[in-house]
């Protein structure tokens, strides 16, 4: 029973010992702020002019903003969709590379961007290289 006597007075005086320090704490907390408040300095002539004009400027872009959301709707419409290389525009590519027209005729022509064709044709080549028998 002596052991536990200690180790409750020691848990005791631990809890005492942190709200003591917490009242400390708090108590210099407040008096930093407090004197942080009497400390500050009064607006000048130059600061409030510059002051009132932000805040003039400020109600000019709200108004602005104002006005700009009840005059024009803002609607977003969908994008068109992109033309793409479906299986037959594949084909046809293949095909008119094979001729030895350039990316850009074939790109022009099948109306298709030019970075596709340009990949569809690298990696039609790597393909082929993989695919041939090697010597």
């Amino acid at each position: 029973m002596n052991a536990l006597l200690i180790m409750m007075s020691l848990l005791s005086a631990l809890a005492l010992t942190g709200a003591a320090a917490s009242v400390f704490a708090l108590q210099r907390v407040h008096r930093l702020v407090r004197d942080a408040g009497r400390r500050r300095e009064p607006v000048t002539a130059d600061q409030s002019a510059e002051l009132q004009s932000l805040r003039d400027s400020l109600q000019t872009l709200a108004a602005q903003v104002q006005e700009l959301r009840n005059t024009s709707p803002m609607t977003l419409e969908p994008g068109t969709p992109r033309p793409g290389l479906n299986l037959s525009k594949r084909s046809r590519t293949l095909r008119m590379h094979r001729r030895g027209e350039s990316i850009e005729q074939i790109a022009t022509s099948l109306t298709v961007p030019r970075q596709e064709v340009d990949l569809l044709v690298k990696v039609h080549r790597i393909v082929l290289s993989t695919i041939e028998p090697r010597p």
